[in-house]
């Protein structure tokens, strides 16, 4: 008898996961109702300089990804990017890229600390969507960063 009770929760489970994926948007014809009615709430929102409304999804801080819904002046999604990966880590550059620049790259951080190294923020991500890790970086007293670095936890346990 508990067997099917568990199927069945297990399914509506993954309904509702599957729901909540910003995948599902449609460029061009997916509307900012669309994304709060499938998403929910954007965990923030902003406007970049050619006025786009920007809002990031994030599925910290346990979760692997953060998405960035980009919605153009019509209210229509534009884009939809997956943030926390290594591309986008590569386009952070030690000595220019600014905390306000790596908070567009890679979303908001999952956690930051001070530490030795500065002000550091991190994200966890999968590498190739599987490997579990961090995105690291650390910043100078300028507000530039010092340094960033992929790391993978080959601890990790994604069943936690």
């Amino acid at each position: 008898m508990r067997l099917p009770v568990t199927l069945v929760l297990l399914s509506c489970i993954t309904l509702l996961v599957g729901c909540a994926n910003p995948r599902l948007l449609v460029v061009g014809q997916s509307t900012e109702a669309d994304a709060r009615a499938r998403l929910g709430g954007p965990t923030e929102t902003r406007v970049d300089r050619n006025g786009d409304r920007l809002w990031a999804y994030t599925t910290g801080p346990v979760g692997f990804e953060t998405h960035l819904v980009r919605f153009g002046p019509d209210g229509k999604v534009k884009e939809v990017t997956q943030l926390l990966t290594e591309d986008q880590l590569a386009k952070v550059v030690p000595g220019k890229t600014t905390k306000s620049e790596v908070r567009e790259l890679l979303g908001p951080p999952t956690d930051e600390a001070t530490l030795l190294a500065g002000l550091t923020w991190w994200w966890r991500y999968a590498r190739y969507g599987i490997q579990p890790g961090y995105l690291v970086v650390s910043f100078n007293p300028d507000g530039t960063v010092r340094e960033s670095i992929a790391i993978i936890d080959l601890s990790a346990d994604r069943e936690n």
